[in-house]
Formats: C-alpha cells, structure tokens, sequence
C-alpha cells in the first residue's frame, strides 16, 4: 500500500488512522466536510473538504491521486441519543450517503475498502462475549445504520457489477485514549461516553453518572470493551497491510467482518473505579435508569483479529485514560489560545 483514501480522516478515530498510516509510510487522502472534524488534524496531509456524496469531488481526488490503493471509511454520525431524536439524519448521512460514495468508489475502480462498523450491533449474549459469528439486532438507529450499511456492502461485493470489489469491516468496540504523540484526540470536551463524562465529572468536579444499574452483568452495570484508539488505528493498517491475504477475489470471499477490541470485559463501574486510581483521587458517583438506546453492551472475543490480520491490542485501560487525559488538558489549552 502506498496511498489510501480515508473519509472521516479528521475526525477522532479517522484523525488517528491517518497518524497510524504516516507512520507506516502509508500517505492518507484524508476527504472530510468539518461537520464534526477539526482542520488543525489535518494540518500538513494531503486533504479535500467536502462531502463523500458529491460525485465530482470523489472523482477529483481520483483523478489527482491515481495511486490511491484503497478506502477507508470512517466518516459517520455516532451519538447514539441523537440518533434516537433525529433518525432520519442518521440514515440519511450513515447509509444515503455511503451508497453514493460507493457508487463513487465503483466508477473510479476502487477495489479495496475498509469499513468502519460497531459492535453496537450485536445482540447481548448471556455472558456479554461476541464473535463474528455472533447474531446481530441493532437497538438504537444509530447502530441500525451500521448493521444496514453491512448488508448493503455485503450485497455490493457479491452483485454481478461489483468489478472484484472487496471489503474488510471493521467492528469496533469502545475506543478510548487519544494518539500517544498527542497528535490529535477528542474533538469534542463534553463527550457522550462514559469515559469522556468521567473526565468532564473530575474537571469539573460534578457528579458521574451511570445509567443503568439492573443489566445482568458481575456489578449490575453496563459491559464494554474498551480499547485505546492507537490500538484501533494499527487495526486499520494491519488490515490494509494484509487485505489480499485477508479476502480473496472469488465472489463467496470478497467480504469479510472482523472484531476490534481487547477480548476483555469491564463494566462501568470498574471504568470508574480504574479511573479514580489513574486520578488519585474519588468521583461523586450517582446512578440512574438507562438513556434511550442504551444496550447491556459486550466485550470481543479477537481470535479472528489475531489469525487474520496478525494484529493483538498492546495497550492497557490505564494507559487509554491517561492519555485520554492527557490530550484533553492540551487540546483544552489550544481552544483556549483561540479564543
């Protein structure tokens, strides 16, 4: 691989693919509208603002890059209480506008994409661990768009008119930290997850709140995977590293799902008490029914990530919330020289 174009490459996770990439001598195209990235993550790459609907920009960036040897798509909405408000915009950014992007790719002779999808799409299984070959029910419209995208992209590379176009998906679990380098993190300085709101509770010395305290989990509250962002982006090089050996051109092999995480569950409750030893320090902690949308949640079992791309996490729940930490203080500073 030489060149990759990646959508969404200035926004949190897509921000620290194209880092990941640079540093494996990959170049990033990074396409990407702002709606949500930041222009400082794209500072000094190769970058499109625009929207990955529009035809004729997606058939620019081909044009003045011919060299570009995959896609990576990351450019999605992904607040899950927001896609419970207003589902038609979340169906309309995650899967309208992935189909023309696709379209785009196919006219262009893109052959290799790489997916971003979400373990939010698993239906929960007695003990929270998930497989690919896990059952899937989607339980919030942001996640449905997800799982419809999988299907769409499933269907894509098995039609007559795919052209041998492949596909690697992704399925992320619970991405924390920030890049080590502190290149770029968290746009946002009130996020939604609960690690993001652990952080704003200390800052602010507010309250933290977990919502939902009668799943059938080891302590009553929710399960996730959490796994450091760098972790994640070193997923997507070692996918695109691996993509031929990965997936083949037969049409019964051109799709493929592959699970991103630590194969280790960690309630909430054990996010805060891991939180507080990073700290130093206790958080006034409250309790309260689930938010809408809100799933008992699971953890990876990586074996395919393992086998399949060669590719094991190396970085621990510490070491996500302090750089998470981290990057929050300096980007906090950086607004605020802004200002």
């Amino acid at each position: 691989m030489r060149k990759v174009l990646i959508t969404g490459g200035a926004g949190y996770i897509g921000s620290t693919v194209a880092s990941a990439l640079l540093d494996a001598g990959i170049t990033p195209v990074v396409l990407d509208d702002l709606s949500k990235g930041r222009p400082e993550f794209v500072e000094g790459r190769v970058f499109y603002r625009g929207d990955i609907a529009d035809p004729e920009l997606v058939d620019r960036i081909f044009a003045e890059h011919p060299d570009i040897d995959a896609t990576l798509h990351c450019a999605a909405r992904i607040v899950v209480p927001e896609s419970v408000s207003r589902p038609l915009f979340y169906y309309r950014e995650n899967v309208g506008k992935t189909v023309d992007l696709l379209e785009s790719l196919q006219r262009n002779g893109c052959t290799r994409v790489v997916f971003s999808s979400s373990a939010s799409i698993y239906l929960p299984t007695p003990t929270g661990r998930v497989d690919e070959s896990c059952p899937v029910e989607a339980n919030s419209p942001y996640a449905r768009t997800k799982q419809m995208m999988e299907q769409v992209l499933q269907d894509w590379t098995s039609g007559e008119g795919a052209d041998g176009t492949r596909v690697i998906t992704l399925r992320y679990f619970n991405p924390i930290g920030a890049d080590p380098q502190l290149r770029t993190g968290l746009q946002d300085l009130e996020p939604t997850h609960a690690l993001g709101k652990l952080i704003e509770a200390h800052a602010n010395g507010t309250p933290f709140t977990i919502t939902g305290v009668d799943w059938g989990t080891r302590d009553g509250s929710g399960i996730r995977d959490y796994i450091h962002v760098q972790d994640v982006a070193e997923a997507h090089v070692a996918a695109l590293v691996r993509f031929d050996e990965v997936i083949g051109s037969e049409a019964a092999q051109r799709y493929r799902v592959v699970n991103i995480g630590t194969g280790d569950g960690t309630t909430v409750r054990e996010l805060v008490t891991a939180f507080e030893r990073v700290v130093g320090v206790p958080l006034d902690v409250r309790e309260a029914a689930p938010r809408p949308g809100d799933v008992l949640g699971c953890y990876s079992d990586v074996t395919a990530a393992r086998e399949l791309l060669g590719w094991t996490p190396r970085r621990t729940l510490a070491e996500g919330v302090g750089d998470a930490l981290a990057w929050r203080s300096r980007w906090a500073a950086r607004l605020a020289a802004t200002v």
